[in-house]
């Protein structure tokens, strides 16, 4: 099997033209604003459905390629295209392929948590612009890797936490801006699931239909086991970043948006395995994770994987000010006084499943606009809603939750760098080990 650093050798002579192109906007140029962004969707698991409607219901974008190393899987997305689209992509099972076809302007990402970081990095290599699901990397060191490819390469990264397309948060931030709720200093984001256990895993040969070590590829060579895939990869730490990532980072991410904070000066995290025990699930399916700003703002995350009930729903974040507090969905904001009395309610004009926990595909008008948002960002230099700079910053807070509830202490952070200081133990998980010849680089 080629390698990355194979593949990137092999593709050296065409990177030469396209590292003359310095901005996103010379690219937007070249591929022209009247023409169609031409699509891959790499990894055809639940959310990729929704990716393919969006992309239907989208202008000047289309579905060329679809890619995915468990072939049942990959049939399967061919004939929803088919039923849904009209037509059928093309299908590889290798990415690396798709990634040399000079047909495919933009890659799609909504593969298992540790490819998303390489890949995209081998995309934006490759001339591609990208679209990564979140979160954007498996651990923070490819979050910095992948915003300094972005800045290297000059390609639009985009972010799948398409909450940040939504109208009716946006015009909740606005009045949040305007001052309506007076100065803001607490968030909170939440989420709740009633996921069951998932067993005790028994190492199995692997089926016919999937490509064991490519779906594996940069992450260290475990066997197959028979409850990994297709989801339960979740909840295993060398795929999987755990629910704060899995669903947290939108939350997290409109909570940051809301108080307009970046990096926190200080996190600290409890909870665990705590509503089932005994399976082989290694990261939380409880945890509070805080978080405390410059200026005395503060962050928090509550996420119950195993029990779903929580009055404002499976889902939502709540913002608190001084004159009074707001509750935000996918499919709603919600302004409400002091006393608790509601004020005024903005519904989302489109929406769809993605606020429902228990559907995996997520599709919604949100997805349909962040579809469309990053693909006028290609052809025409639109402003993109959740580009990796900053969207980067939101996984980083996930991560920092995670590292201090692995760790079980107070973590110190640089608010410039978002680096945990002082902390040997925290430091270590800054970065994974990778397969041989695997790990990202540029």
């Amino acid at each position: 099997m080629t390698t990355r650093r194979n593949f990137i050798k092999n593709t050296a002579l065409g990177m030469a033209g396209i590292s003359l192109l310095s901005s996103t906007k010379a690219y937007a140029n070249i591929i022209g604003s009247n023409e169609t962004v031409n699509a891959a969707i790499l990894g055809t698991g639940g959310r990729s459905y929704a990716l393919a409607q969006s992309i239907g219901l989208a202008s000047n974008i289309k579905l060329v390629y679809a890619c995915d190393v468990d072939s049942n899987r990959l049939n399967d997305f061919k004939n929803y295209c088919n039923k849904t689209l009209g037509y059928e992509p093309s299908l590889e099972k290798d990415f690396r392929k798709v990634l040399e076809k000079k047909d495919v302007d933009a890659i799609l990402i909504a593969t298992p948590e540790h490819w998303h970081a390489p890949m995209a990095i081998m995309a934006l290599q490759a001339g591609k612009h990208v679209y990564v699901e979140k979160p954007c990397s498996h651990n923070p060191y490819e979050t910095e890797l992948l915003i300094a490819a972005q800045a290297k390469y000059q390609k639009v990264v985009q972010m799948g936490n398409q909450q940040r397309s939504s109208e009716s948060s946006s015009i909740a931030i606005k009045d949040i801006r305007d001052g309506l709720i007076g100065d803001v200093y607490n968030a909170k984001a939440f989420y709740s699931n009633t996921r069951g256990p998932i067993g005790t895993g028994k190492v199995v040969s692997v089926p016919n239909h999937l490509d064991w070590d490519l779906w594996q590829g940069p992450a260290p060579r475990e066997n197959y086991r028979d409850n990994v895939h297709p989801y339960n990869w979740h909840w295993f730490k060398t795929w999987g970043t755990g629910e704060i990532h899995n669903n947290g980072t939108h939350e997290i991410d409109i909570c940051r948006w809301a108080l307009g904070v970046d990096y926190p000066i200080r996190v600290v995290s409890t909870g665990g395995r705590l509503h089932y025990k005994g399976d082989d699930w290694e990261w939380f399916d409880t945890q509070l994770a805080s978080y405390e700003f410059e200026g005395g703002k503060m962050l928090s995350w509550e996420g119950n994987s195993c029990n779903g009930f929580n009055k404002g729903g499976g889902r939502g974040v709540y913002i608190y000010g001084t004159k009074g507090s707001m509750h935000l969905n996918r499919e709603k904001y919600t302004l409400y006084d002091l006393g608790g009395r509601e004020i005024k309610t903005v519904n989302e004009q489109h929406k769809g499943t993605s606020n429902n926990t228990a559907d995996l595909s997520g599709f919604d008008g949100l997805t349909v606009k962040h579809i469309q948002n990053f693909a006028n960002a290609i052809r025409t230099n639109e402003q993109l809603k959740s580009p990796i700079a900053s969207a980067g910053i939101s996984t980083q807070l996930c991560h920092l939750g995670n590292i201090a509830q692995e760790v079980g202490e107070s973590l110190k952070i640089d608010p410039a760098t978002g680096k945990v200081v002082g902390n040997k133990a925290a430091a270590k998980l800054w970065k994974r080990e990778y397969e041989k010849g695997w790990e990202p680089k540029i």
